[in-house]
């Protein structure tokens, strides 16, 4: 075993991957006729390439095999991580490699769908795809990276990601509100027909073309057609060309995956969820918006909150926010939560911002109470304020002496836990990274 493994980290194949560049880009694995039998992604190619011939890659069961035939290995470099994630899914598709090939028909991997049949074609990550009226980009190997992958391009070519069905010639939908992703400027608003069905479905064709490889042909064109718009003095127009543009060019400055990856759902279906919680807390329709906020410290040491937001039942982590409690001595949980409330709200309004349709405090009646008492002097439209409280997830909401005790196999219940969780999550990571940095004696940001 010990000359298989010396073989394996001292072949030929391991000391070419020390002249890999530290790029994003593609890896092929060759046996030893020659055919491509595995292909790979990589945000560095030469540490991720490199990482299948240690000794730990040839007693992994995972690789074990694979690793046993790998005889050559070329790259592809990539512009960025996102170009990187979408040439491993179109070569996949076309070489089909044998330890990839699995790939190719399992419909649990994720597939990026866009619905081109719809006025306004909506692009949704999805596990199962229609048999018919969409096209289909993937397989991709890792749901968290299509996933950031998503988020990057909605920034790019702000397309929706609804489950809305808009229709141009209904002209209800002008009296319609836009979520937050209008407002932040990564949606064009169709659902509030602030685009046009032609216009927005250019946008879904250079999104296309560059998802199908042609961005160089795609920036050519871009900045034809942004002269001509300016020619015609339709700046707006080439305004918006010009950072599509620029957003392009500075895709591997910009298009981080890992900043933009949302968390995976598994257990929560978005729709039911919000229809239900549309139900039991006896809205008018259901909502799009939810925030959610948690206080994690440590024997009152190092006190921290988080914010998270959902958009349409799903995480949006652009928009999570961290805050450090500033005014609480001690431990004080009530306190704390009024801080955090009192600050986001005074940010809603110095940004002129809509608040969330509903806003979720972890806790009990109590936290919820405190919540309520930091927006005396807020005079603009105001949330739903609900808690949820651990032990028997009841749901406490004000005016109601009683809590909510909703079924534990309700989607609202497990979209509101999804919520609550994810608020933990991010208040707990925070809080760990501080008191990591007191320890060290690092010194804090403000």
């Amino acid at each position: 075993m010990a000359s298989k493994e010396a073989d394996h980290t001292r072949s030929p194949a391991a000391l070419k991957v020390k002249s890999f560049p530290h790029k994003p880009g593609v890896y092929l694995m060759k046996d030893e006729a020659g055919r491509v039998i595995y292909i790979g992604k990589a945000k560095d190619l030469r540490n991720r390439a490199s990482s299948y011939f240690l000794k730990a890659a040839a007693e992994d069961p995972r690789t074990a095999k694979l690793v046993q035939e790998i005889r050559d290995i070329d790259y592809i470099e990539a512009e960025s991580e996102v170009d990187a994630v979408l040439m491993e899914a179109r070569l996949i598709k076309d070489i089909q490699p044998k330890y990839n090939r699995e790939l190719k028909d399992d419909k649990t991997f994720p597939y990026l769908e866009i619905y081109i049949r719809e006025d306004f074609p909506r692009v949704v990550f999805t596990r199962e795809p229609q048999e018919r009226g969409t096209k289909l980009y993937g397989p991709f190997t890792s749901p968290r990276v299509l996933r950031g992958a998503i988020q990057v391009l909605q920034k790019i070519f702000k397309f929706r990601t609804c489950q809305l069905d808009i229709r141009e010639d209904d002209p209800r939908w002008r009296h319609f509100r836009p979520c937050l992703l209008a407002a932040i400027n990564q949606c064009t608003a169709p659902c509030n027909l602030r685009i046009s069905k032609e216009e927005y479905r250019k946008d879904i064709r250079r999104l296309q073309r560059f998802l199908e490889g042609d961005k160089e042909g795609l920036l050519r064109d871009l900045r034809r057609e942004m002269k001509e718009a300016a020619e015609a003095l339709r700046f707006e127009e080439a305004a918006r060309l010009r950072d599509e543009i620029e957003y392009l060019e500075k895709l591997d400055e910009r298009g981080k995956i890992d900043v933009h990856v949302q968390p995976e759902v598994f257990h929560v279906d978005p729709r039911k969820g919000l229809a239900g919680l549309q139900r039991v807390l006896k809205l008018t329709q259901p909502p799009r918006t939810i925030e959610g906020v948690d206080i994690a410290h440590l024997s009152g040491s190092e006190m921290v909150a988080s914010l998270v937001r959902f958009i349409d039942g799903l995480p949006f982590k652009p928009g999570y926010k961290r805050y450090r409690i500033q005014t609480v001595e001690g431990i004080d949980d009530y306190a704390a939560i009024r801080e955090v409330v009192h600050r986001r709200f005074r940010r809603l309004r110095e940004e002129d911002e809509s608040p969330p349709d509903i806003f979720l405090i972890d806790g009990g009646k109590g936290q919820l109470h405190a919540a309520l008492s930091a927006l005396e002097q807020w005079d603009g439209p105001r949330p739903v304020f609900i808690s949820l409280a651990k032990r028997e997830e009841e749901v406490f909401v004000p005016g109601r002496d009683e809590p909510l005790r909703l079924s534990r196999h309700s989607f609202a219940l497990r979209l509101l836990q999804y919520v609550r969780d994810e608020a933990h999550r991010f208040a707990q990571h925070y809080h760990h990274i501080l008191r990591r940095k007191s320890t060290l004696g690092e010194e804090k940001n403000p």
